[in-house]
């Protein structure tokens, strides 16, 4: 009897591997128990599609595109894009995702073509383009870069030879501004050249690409070196290289800087891709890249300066990462404006004292120092999440104007001319 049901299981898998298996015998539980792994997994192979799944107690499993990707029952319910659970026209969703069942599960799954249908308890059908899924799924996050960069330090960046921008094509030329936005997001810096040498005209060639950040100096900001406010930057003093706004909770995204009158000497601009930086130390010591994006540090600015009266506190780590794909977005550095260093144990002190001068070393090296002089004309846009700006000292009057933007607002800008941003 017992050879007779094993002879007629081992004609059922033999059905099974030749695709005539029914989804009744599927469910006949001495199948199950002794073909295990053969009754779980769905295959469709075909010239232009490679597809694997499997349904698990607690999710879907799917292979495609040389991808593996694991999808949560209560995330493929929540993601639908039905009429009824997903507005197609302000791309939001419908659904209350509170009302998802968290122990919920499909009743049925099928894929047609390259389309899989999930059927839930209640009949809805959801439907999923395996494309989509890769796209949106972890495992497919984790390999897909946010940002695409080149990394520089001056050799790489003068050999590159960026062409800067016009500023009439800038202002009235879709082509003139998405290619300064692609030099911009590759190399965060870019120059817009023959600009009138006045705060209007930059104010009007910032307006192009982005709502003007209004901070605690003002909307459009012009200064010389006569100490109107708490800031070495308002000197004619040198400035070591650093990130500004670190003191706020959400630094601002880019800087605009554009030198209206220079009558002296010295005062060149120094720029240092910190992201270059970085990468130089993660592939040296791993683990010292790795605390400097964990230790979340204070810092501050406190002004006491005629009418000016700020304190201002930011925190986050010197190297902000993406968790899911590890990709660098930000860099916080500024010796000038940290605070006391009381958000870290005793412990791990000495360490990120380590790791911070490693990471300084890099940014030091003259050969990752590219200096600039900015003149009447020519304006420059900087990264502030990832590049590093300063200066050396000066003589004689010098009078700079600019302004921060706001970084949704470039990035946008950029999207919308079809840029990866």
């Amino acid at each position: 009897m017992w050879c007779r049901r094993l002879s007629h299981l081992q004609s059922r898998l033999q059905d099974l591997l030749r695709g005539r298996v029914t989804c009744w015998a599927l469910q006949q539980p001495n199948f199950k128990s002794l073909f295990p792994l053969a009754i779980h997994w769905h295959h469709t192979a075909s010239k232009s599609l490679n597809c694997v799944w499997q349904q698990h107690e607690d999710h879907f499993e799917l292979q495609y595109a040389n991808t593996v990707m694991r999808f949560d029952y209560v995330w493929l319910r929540d993601h639908c894009r039905s009429a009824s659970c997903y507005n197609s026209k302000t791309h939001q969703r419908s659904l209350d995702t509170a009302s998802v069942d968290l122990c919920i599960q499909p009743k049925t799954i099928r894929l047609d073509e390259t389309t899989l249908f999930f059927t839930w308890p209640d009949g809805h059908v959801t439907r999923y383009d395996l494309d989509w899924l890769v796209k949106n799924s972890y495992e497919g996050q984790k390999q897909k870069v946010i940002q695409p960069r080149i990394l520089w330090n001056a050799e790489i960046y003068q050999q590159a030879q960026v062409p800067s921008v016009d500023f009439q094509s800038f202002l009235e030329t879709k082509e003139g501004l998405k290619n300064f936005l692609q030099n911009f997001l590759l190399y965060g810096i870019a120059f817009v050249e023959n600009v009138p040498p006045t705060q209007e005209h930059t104010e009007k060639l910032a307006e192009r690409i982005s709502l003007i950040r209004e901070t605690i100096y003002g909307r459009m900001w012009y200064f010389t070196s006569d100490f109107s406010r708490g800031d070495t930057a308002y000197t004619k003093l040198a400035l070591d290289r650093h990130t500004d706004t670190t003191y706020f909770q959400e630094p601002c995204g880019i800087q605009v800087f554009h030198c209206l009158k220079h009558e002296g000497t010295g005062g060149r601009t120094l720029l240092v891709d910190g992201f270059y930086a970085a990468e130089q130390v993660l592939q040296k010591a791993p683990e010292e890249f790795e605390l400097l994006s964990n230790v979340p540090l204070k810092h501050e600015y406190i002004e006491n300066v005629g009418e000016c009266h700020n304190h201002m506190i930011g925190v986050g780590p010197v190297l902000n990462i993406y968790p899911w794909n590890k990709e660098l977005y930000m860099i916080r550095y500024n010796n000038y404006d940290r605070a006391v260093i009381n958000t870290v144990p005793y412990d791990v002190v000495h360490r990120w004292y380590t790791a911070h001068r490693t990471l300084t070393i890099e940014l030091r090296k003259p050969e990752n120092e590219f200096w600039v002089k900015l003149k009447p004309g020519r304006v420059l846009f900087i990264d502030n999440w990832r590049v590093l700006h300063g200066r050396e000292s000066f003589t004689g009057y010098r009078q700079l104007c600019g302004c921060y933007l706001t970084r949704d607002d470039v990035l946008n800008t950029a999207r919308l001319l079809g840029l990866q941003a």
